[in-house]
């Protein structure tokens, strides 16, 4: 892996243009808006979320939010919003399930281009995401007939801090460029 050190905003930007991720432009337009860190050193986890801010992942949130199902909606259509209309998403719904010890074993079911998916999904609250649920159907909108698939982003941890998990919609050469020249790992 790369020395993620030396990683910046502008890095990043040079990379996802360089292996045909975002266009000049859309660098452009975020480095502006980010002008005041562009250049600043970049942790392993902030390399990985600068993938989102570029337009090519979505991350799930691991800090609580308000509501479960409406929160699977929004994550979902901003998953599918990155296919550029390939896969749409509709009808998304959370059946709840049963208290077995301390958590509630739930169904999420959405349509993904009219066609029914279900994941069943461990809740231990009303307020957090099951992330690897949230994963596992973000993964069901990778576009059809298209070399990309989202694939999941990792990166270097420290320890006793919570991790939102990012998606990237990628191919397997975009991401073993990501990996070389960011430091992350993708599968």
């Amino acid at each position: 892996m790369s020395n993620t050190s030396s990683i910046t905003y502008g890095r990043v930007a040079v990379v996802l243009q360089e292996i045909g991720m975002v266009s000049q432009e859309k660098a452009q337009t975020v480095l502006a808006e980010y002008a005041d860190v562009a250049h600043s050193e970049l942790k392993p986890y902030d390399v990985a979320c600068a993938l989102e801010m570029f337009g090519t992942a979505v991350s799930v949130h691991a800090d609580d939010i308000d509501y479960l199902e409406d929160g699977y909606g929004g994550l979902l259509d901003r998953a599918a919003a990155l296919t550029d209309g390939a896969v749409t998403v509709t009808n998304v719904r959370l059946h709840e399930g049963e208290f077995i010890g301390e958590s509630r074993d739930d169904v999420l079911e959405f349509e993904r281009n009219g066609q029914p998916v279900s994941i069943s999904a461990e809740h231990f609250s009303d307020e957090y995401y099951d992330q690897m649920a949230a994963c596992e159907a973000i993964e069901k909108l990778a576009p059809d007939n298209d070399p990309r698939s989202f694939l999941l982003v990792d990166f270097e941890r420290e320890k006793y801090r919570v991790y939102d998990s990012i998606m990237v919609l990628t191919t397997s050469e975009q991401a073993a460029a990501l990996e070389k020249s960011l430091g992350l790992r993708i599968r």
